[in-house]
């Protein structure tokens, strides 16, 4: 017999969803925000511009990332980015130009991948502390997220390419934080506008 659920309190936007009366319709719910906000990372990351002097383009990727912490909340938006990681490791065409593979996906860009994975979860906790609901505090979540992509993914493109994190005329930072800096701050405050609206628009209707 199909165990029945304790209705769960409305701690992030995903849980506004309609909340399933057994178990096996919860984890059919989450599977598909998951894999959802990963084809949802796939589809924003061909939204790119190529700067030429570094291998890291420009995407709409973060932003993506950015919501489903939001979103989702801590275990399901990091599995969320954990997924779109691993299509695009097993071939799928989910990273930037449509990319995808081995090769790539332990390219210069790995630790960006991994960042993805480490900043949804941190958002995400963050939400479901209520973070998300005003806007003083849901910015600095979705810069946090920001911070952790930018630090896991100049750490891996330092080693990859064998650069100084910080030092000399070329170094990490320069190639991969920031040519991106005023773009991710756009995507930071955009993200936290649009969660804060989505609770303000709740709130209102209540």
């Amino acid at each position: 017999m199909t165990t029945l659920l304790t209705i769960a309190p409305q701690r992030v936007l995903a849980d506004l969803i309609v909340q399933p009366t057994t178990r096996v319709r919860a984890i059919v719910r989450d599977v598909l925000l998951v894999v959802g906000f990963a084809l949802l990372t796939a589809a924003a990351a061909q939204i790119e511009i190529q700067l030429g002097f570094t291998p890291v383009p420009l995407t709409g990727q973060t932003f993506a990332v950015l919501l489903s912490g939001a979103v989702l909340g801590m275990r399901r938006g990091a599995l969320s980015q954990l997924t779109y990681w691993f299509a695009g490791l097993v071939g799928l065409p989910f990273y930037s130009g449509g990319a995808g593979g081995w090769e790539k996906g332990t390219g210069a860009t790995m630790g960006y991948l991994v960042g993805f994975v480490i900043a949804a979860g941190a958002i995400g906790y963050l939400a479901e502390k209520k973070h998300d609901r005003n806007f003083a505090t849901s910015l600095p979540a979705m810069l946090l997220g920001s911070t952790i992509i930018y630090a896991f993914g100049a750490t891996w493109l330092s080693i990859h390419l064998n650069l100084p994190l910080a030092n000399g005329d070329q170094n990490a930072i320069s190639l991969g934080v920031a040519p991106f800096l005023v773009g991710d701050l756009l995507k930071a405050l955009v993200a936290a506008g649009c969660t804060t609206s989505v609770w303000a628009a709740i709130s209102k209707s209540k």
